[in-house]
């Protein structure tokens, strides 16, 4: 593997361990809602967060950005009500 493809690995993995913190901020109550801005590679990280939230009783809504620029994500408990 060169370096180009190890730093975006890198980069992935950093990105999913965020995604991961904030899905478990919200499944514990710590915040009702929590987003993740900034993601470089958040599209891509849409489908695995959303299995990942749903297992946790969690609602993933994607933060679609102008200009085909990416998505940062949120995460917001799912009311009982």
């Amino acid at each position: 593997m060169d370096q180009s493809a190890a730093r975006v690995e890198r980069k992935l993995e950093y990105e999913m361990n965020l995604v991961r913190e904030a899905i478990a901020m919200v499944a514990n109550g710590a915040s009702p809602r929590v987003v993740v801005g900034g993601l470089r590679f958040g599209e891509a990280l849409i489908a695995p967060a959303r299995g990942l939230a749903t297992e946790a009783g969690v609602r993933l809504v994607p933060i679609w950005m102008p200009d085909d620029a990416g998505a940062d994500i949120a995460f917001e408990r799912i009311s009982d009500v």
